[in-house]
C-alpha cells in the first residue's frame, strides 16, 4: 500500500540511498566532468578542492605539475527505462488512441547527463512482467542507479512495481505534490542497487527528476553543493496553487527582478519555457501581485 508523504520527507530519503561512489584514480581524460576525491595540495596549499568539478582548466593545472591522474568520484551510471504497452518509440506510428509517444527516457537520459551522470536509455519499451525483468536484470551490471518511468496517469506503474519487488525491497509513496504521482524506490538485486521509479506524465515526470533525482545524482558524486540556486522575487501577478499541497510553478525570472508563472501550467511547453520554478508550500493557496515568493532557478547547468 502507498502511503503520503511531504515533498521534504521524500528528498530524504531518496538521498540516503544515493551514496557518493568510490574514489578512483584516473586518467585526465577519463576524470573531466568528475568530481575532485581529495585536495590537491602543493606546498600545502589547496590548489583544488574535494568537491570541484574537474573542468578543461582543472585538467591543464594538474598536467602543469606533472600529474597524468587525478583521485575522483567517477560519474553515475545511470540505466533509464521506461515500461508500458501503451508505449511507442518517437518515429514509429501510433495504433490507436491509447497509445502514447515515449518521451521521458529522452529527458531523463539527457537531464541526468547534464547533471553528471553517464546515462543508458533502454531502448526497447518492456510491455510485461518477463520482459521488463529481463531487461533490469540485464541492465544491473552496469547500473549504480536505476530511474523507470510509465505511461501517462501511471497506468503501468503496477507492473512495474509487481517486478521490482521480487528483485529487492522497495517502498511505495505519492509526494504531496501537485501534478505529481506514485512513486516507488528501494535496492535491488545482488548489489542492491538504488531504483525509483518516477510518474509517468510528462510533467510530474519532470518534478521528480528536478526535484528529487538531480540532488541524488549530485550526492553520488560528491559534490559539496546538491542543490538549486533558491532566490526571493515579487509576484508579477497573482497565483493560486492547490490548497493542503506543495507546488512548483513554472515561471520566468525577470530582468525587473519579478518573477511571472506561465499562463497553461497543464502545457508540456512550460519545461522549455521555463527559467525558474516558484516553489509553494501546502499553506500557500492564493498570493497576490507583490507578494514574496521563494523561486528556484534551473537553468544555470
Amino acid at each position: 500500500m502507498d502511503q503520503l508523504t511531504s515533498v521534504g520527507q521524500l528528498r530524504e530519503e531518496l538521498l540516503e540511498l544515493a551514496q557518493p561512489l568510490a574514489a578512483l584514480d584516473l586518467p585526465l581524460l577519463d576524470a573531466h566532468g568528475a568530481t575532485l576525491a581529495n585536495d590537491l595540495l602543493v606546498n600545502e596549499k589547496a590548489l583544488l578542492k574535494s568537491g570541484d568539478r574537474i573542468g578543461s582548466t582543472q585538467i591543464a593545472l594538474a598536467a602543469s605539475l606533472g600529474l597524468d591522474r587525478l583521485p575522483c568520484r567517477p560519474h553515475p551510471r545511470v540505466v533509464i527505462i521506461s515500461a508500458g504497452d501503451d508505449l511507442v518509440e518517437p518515429g514509429s506510428k501510433l495504433a490507436s488512441e491509447e497509445d502514447e509517444f515515449e518521451s521521458n527516457s529522452w529527458f531523463l537520459t539527457t537531464f541526468m547527463r547534464e547533471a553528471g551522470a553517464h546515462t543508458f536509455r533502454v531502448h526497447t519499451i518492456p510491455e510485461t512482467h518477463e520482459q521488463l525483468k529481463i531487461v533490469i536484470e540485464d541492465q544491473l551490471v552496469r547500473s549504480d542507479f536505476v530511474v523507470i518511468s510509465g505511461e501517462s496517469g501511471d497506468e503501468s506503474f503496477d507492473l512495474i512495481t509487481s517486478v521490482l519487488s521480487k528483485l529487492g525491497k522497495i517502498k511505495i509513496v505519492t509526494p504531496n505534490l501537485t501534478e505529481s504521482g506514485k512513486h516507488n524506490y528501494g535496492l535491488i538485486g545482488p548489489d542492491k542497487t538504488p531504483v525509483v521509479t518516477l510518474p509517468g506524465d510528462p510533467i510530474g515526470n519532470y518534478l521528480s527528476a528536478e526535484i528529487f533525482i538531480r540532488p541524488m545524482i549530485l550526492k553520488m558524486l560528491a559534490k559539496s553543493e546538491i542543490n538549486r540556486t533558491v532566490k526571493k522575487a515579487k509576484l508579477s501577478k497573482a497565483v493560486k496553487s492547490v490548497a493542503g499541497k506543495a507546488s512548483y510553478l513554472r515561471a520566468t525570472f525577470n530582468s525587473n527582478g519579478s518573477v511571472s508563472a506561465l499562463s497553461d501550467q497543464e502545457s508540456l511547453s512550460t519545461l522549455s519555457e521555463a527559467n525558474c520554478l516558484i516553489a509553494l508550500n501546502e499553506k500557500d493557496e492564493t498570493l497576490s501581485a507583490g507578494d514574496l515568493v521563494e523561486i528556484v532557478m534551473i537553468n544555470e547547468g
